[in-house]
């Protein structure tokens, strides 16, 4: 049951996030949604008609709506008319189609800049579909067209996407250069097809179909996969998620847990070996403000020949603070990490309106600031190789993360290792 609510009047008569007798559901008005179509925002709720809810289901659900990255501001409350209980879902969308120019930190290393920019059509056809065009320079540049739909058809928990990428990366691998005898950069072609199901409101699956094309400038037995400088191969992969986070920008609660394996070559020139991996999350509040999280995460490779190109690495987008700098290959990879965090300032919705020209969807901000603790360990480890706790490398710090949401996190952190060596870090986007 739908109804119109727009009084300001109303909105101070009604309940926010700040309730605790369970009040039942009558009815639901979304408003503000000027493109979003209304299903694409009611598929996110953990309540129906006829359930109850309080203030706190109300706040999880909010930043459920949230995440889906399409407004600057989300607000629901319930508004109490003629005996019953209407719960209100008010949002402000963001601008949807934008340049974006770019400049991209590689690998968290700030000597590792590329720059370009991203052609963004966010929430096309009001559907939360997203087409995006990128082309980066400088540092490993890159070129990138795809397209993601989340849902088939109206009310489908079907979801599509595909991705065509070029990109030239310099080699990671310390071995593959002992090899090669020089540095060197690999030229990569990946065309991707992605099939999935959203099993309610909180599983995925997915199956992932790809063709890889990968030139490495001379060949070196032992740094490709196949007996040749030119890898050419399809690849198979099968991929689970579990998400219950209430904000996926920035967590307080909830789990996340994924899964992947993926078979590449399956035979074809001579190549074949698997990838397997799986990441756990978890967000608790601990006391009042004061939130906890924990990670761990691990990554397997196996098969006949495993390319350096496709190791399991720290020291690059797995990242120790404490030992930031530190590069580590092998067939796998094992990371894990903990952090306490508390707001020093709460989230605050900021809008820009007094700059002309500029359309105010562009000027409205999300602003938070927070406090954390942290401390990270990891290392690698090659196949048939034992593994022991000494063998893990870690870190410690403090730091503080501006949000500037829907768009970025700013974190400054500073970090020491096993010897109390610090160092400062300057990182874009959210720790875990």
């Amino acid at each position: 049951m739908l109804l119109s609510i727009s009084s300001k009047a109303q909105r101070k008569d009604s309940l926010s996030g700040d309730f605790n007798t369970p009040i039942r559901v009558d009815s639901i008005v979304v408003q503000g949604n000027e493109i979003t179509e209304e299903d694409i925002i009611l598929r996110e709720l953990t309540f129906k008609l006829s359930d109850t809810v309080t203030g706190e289901i109300l706040n999880y659900n909010k930043e459920r709506i949230y995440s889906l990255g399409l407004f600057t501001k989300v607000e629901l409350f319930v508004y109490p008319k003629k005996g019953k209980n209407i719960v209100v879902i008010s949002v402000a969308e963001s601008w949807y189609i934008y340049p974006i120019p770019v400049l991209n930190i590689r690998d968290n290393d700030w000597k590792k800049l590329s720059y370009g920019i991203y052609l963004v059509v966010k929430n096309f056809r009001g559907r939360n579909e997203t087409l995006l065009a990128k082309a980066e320079f400088g540092y490993d540049p890159a070129f990138d067209l795809s397209y993601y739909k989340p849902s088939i058809t109206a009310g489908s928990d079907i979801y599509f996407g595909t991705e065509f990428i070029y990109r030239s990366t310099e080699n990671k691998s310390l071995t593959a250069v002992e090899l090669y005898g020089e540095d060197f950069a690999q030229k990569f072609f990946i065309g991707s097809i992605v099939l999935g199901k959203r099993f309610g409101l909180y599983q995925r699956a997915n199956i992932k179909l790809n063709y890889n094309y990968v030139e490495t400038p001379k060949f070196v037995e032992g740094i490709n996969a196949s007996n040749s400088r030119i890898d050419r191969y399809p690849s198979v992969g099968l991929e689970y998620s579990y998400d219950t986070r209430d904000l996926i920008q920035f967590p307080k609660e909830g789990i996340y847990g994924a899964a992947y394996l993926t078979f590449k070559g399956l035979g074809f020139n001579d190549i074949n070996y698997q990838v397997f991996g799986f990441d756990y999350r978890e967000y608790r509040n601990v006391f009042a403000d004061l939130t906890a999280k924990w990670r761990f995460s691990s990554r397997f490779t196996t098969g006949k020949l495993v390319p350096y190109y496709d190791y399991s690495y720290i020291g690059y987008a797995e990242r120790i603070r404490g030992n930031y700098y530190l590069e580590q290959e092998g067939n796998n990879s094992y990371v894990g990490s903990v952090e306490l965090f508390y707001p020093l300032i709460k989230d605050v919705n900021i809008a820009l309106d007094f700059i002309p020209i500029v359309p105010t969807a562009l000027l409205s901000y999300r602003i938070a600031l927070y406090l954390q603790l942290f401390g990270d360990t990891g290392t690698t480890q090659n196949t048939d190789e034992p593994i022991s706790l000494k063998d893990f490398r870690s870190g410690y710090g403090i730091g503080l993360s501006l949000l500037f949401l829907p768009y970025n996190i700013l974190r400054f952190e500073v970090a020491f290792d096993e010897y109390q060596n610090s160092q400062f870090i300057l990182g874009l986007g959210i720790s875990f």
